[in-house]
C-alpha cells in the first residue's frame, strides 16, 4: 500500500512539474516573484508534498530559486545571463546540428521536411500555444540526430532558460519574418549536407532570436 501511495505521489509531481514549467516558461508568474504555496496548491490543486517535491526539481533545474525558510521564487531577467544563454545555444546547437548533418539519415530528413512543413503552415491566427509546439518540434528534429543524449539535454535546458525570456518579450514582427525564412534555409543547408554553412546560420538565427528577446529586459 505504501509502495502504491509513493507512485501516486511521484506522479502527481510529475505532472505538477510539467504545468509549472510551462507556466513558468509562458510568463504566467512574474520574474522575481515569491510563489505563495497556499496559492499554488489552490490553482493547481495538489496536495503540499507533490507541490514541494516538483517546486525542488524546478529550482534544481534552474526555473525558481529556493530561498532559505523563505519558499521559492522566479528568476529574474537578466542581460548577462542572456547573453551567455545565448552564446551556449550557439556553441552546443551550432555542434549538435553539425553532427546532426553528418549522421542524419533518410528517416531523419523525412521527420525534418515534415516539421518544417507543419511550422511553415502557421498563420496569424494560429494560437501562441500552438506556435510554440511546432517550433520546438523543429529545432528538436533539426538536431535529433546528433548521437549524444547528453548534448541534447543541455540543449534542452537551455533552450527552457531562453524561452523565459524570449516569451514575455514584445513581437518584433519583422525579425520575427526573418527568422521564419531562416528555418527553411537551415533544412536546405542541412538536406544538402553542407554542416558548415547549416552551423553557421544556426548560429545567426540565435543571435537574431536573442535581439527579440533581449527586449524582455528593462
Amino acid at each position: 500500500m505504501n509502495e502504491v501511495l509513493k507512485q501516486g505521489s511521484a506522479t502527481t509531481a510529475s505532472r505538477i512539474y510539467e504545468m509549472l514549467r510551462q507556466d513558468l516558461l509562458d510568463g504566467r508568474y512574474a520574474a522575481g516573484e515569491r510563489l505563495s504555496i497556499a496559492l499554488l496548491r489552490e490553482t493547481y490543486q495538489v496536495g503540499l508534498s507533490p507541490l514541494r517535491e516538483a517546486l525542488n526539481r524546478l529550482a534544481a533545474y534552474g526555473l525558481l530559486r529556493q530561498e532559505n525558510q523563505r519558499g521559492f521564487r522566479v528568476l529574474e531577467l537578466s542581460r548577462d545571463e542572456l547573453a551567455d544563454i545565448t552564446e551556449m545555444r550557439r556553441q552546443l546547437e551550432g555542434k549538435a546540428l553539425e553532427l546532426a548533418v553528418k549522421h542524419g539519415d533518410e528517416e531523419w530528413e523525412s521527420q525534418l521536411l515534415a516539421a518544417n512543413h507543419r511550422l511553415s503552415k502557421v498563420c496569424a491566427h494560429t494560437p501562441v500555444v500552438e506556435w510554440e509546439q511546432l517550433h520546438s518540434r523543429f529545432h528538436n528534429a533539426l538536431v535529433a540526430p546528433c548521437g549524444s543524449v547528453w548534448l541534447l539535454r543541455f540543449i534542452s535546458q537551455l533552450h527552457d532558460q531562453f524561452d523565459r525570456y524570449r516569451r514575455v518579450a514584445p513581437r518584433a514582427q519583422e525579425l520575427r519574418h526573418q527568422l521564419d525564412a531562416q528555418h527553411q534555409e537551415l533544412v536546405d543547408l542541412a538536406l544538402a549536407r553542407n554542416a558548415s554553412g547549416a552551423r553557421e546560420l544556426l548560429e545567426e538565427h540565435i543571435t537574431l532570436s536573442s535581439e527579440v528577446a533581449q527586449k524582455s529586459c528593462r
